[in-house]
């Protein structure tokens, strides 16, 4: 490309970091309109102001965006709120960690802006076995991993019974939780997820 004396070139970096962030606004806002099944690569295209061709330049497919728009969201999230995205802080004081991390989950689930869409996507997953497993494998998975690394940490340090399984032992608050915000069955606050933990910890703890 030419360009002329005295002009600099188009910084195409930044102009794909805009369409970048058009898009994943567009995909989120979508699905939590209208729902997965008739969110469209055609419609996110054309709510981001971009061609079908660029989308299908970076992703494969609409759950490809949407998964990625996820995990930038909660990334966004963390930062805001000044933490490191997807990590567990180990500071030695097991219950005072997963009542942080929990805390900032309780703030993200009511956040409108991963509430809906976070919902949609939940659904169609157990409908759609592709979109399930995605969703399993590129943002429940994580989480959960950093969970149980998090618990064998406490282990290591005798904070928790040797014999615990990490994988089972987190579902003791992280489940509860989940089942609470999908099915509307009680308030999301930090008195119930603090409570959620001093319970579990109580049944962890070495005897």
């Amino acid at each position: 490309m030419v360009t002329q004396p005295g002009k600099p070139a188009p910084d195409t970096t930044r102009r794909s970091e805009r369409s970048r962030r058009a898009i994943y606004e567009a995909a989120l806002a979508l699905v939590g309109e209208v729902g997965y099944p008739k969110t469209t690569v055609e419609g996110i295209a054309a709510r981001a102001g971009v061609g079908k061709q660029t989308i299908y330049r970076w992703w494969g497919s609409k759950a490809d965006v949407l998964l990625e728009a996820f995990l930038d969201l909660g990334e966004q999230a963390a930062e805001a709120a000044g933490q490191v995205p997807y990590a567990i802080p180990d500071t030695g004081d097991l219950a005072a960690d997963l009542k942080a991390v929990l805390r900032a989950t309780v703030d993200e689930l009511l956040d409108p802006r991963y509430d809906a869409p976070s919902r949609a996507l939940t659904a169609e997953g157990l409908v759609n076995e592709q979109l399930g497993r995605e969703f399993v494998a590129k943002l429940l998975e994580p989480n959960l991993r950093l969970y149980a690394d998090r618990l064998r940490s406490a282990q290591d340090a005798g904070h928790v019974r040797a014999d615990v399984d990490p994988r089972i032992a987190l579902e003791l608050f992280v489940s509860p939780l989940a089942q609470r915000w999908l099915q509307r069955t009680g308030p999301l606050s930090y008195e119930y997820t603090d409570t959620l933990v001093d319970y579990a910890l109580n049944g962890l703890a070495p005897r």
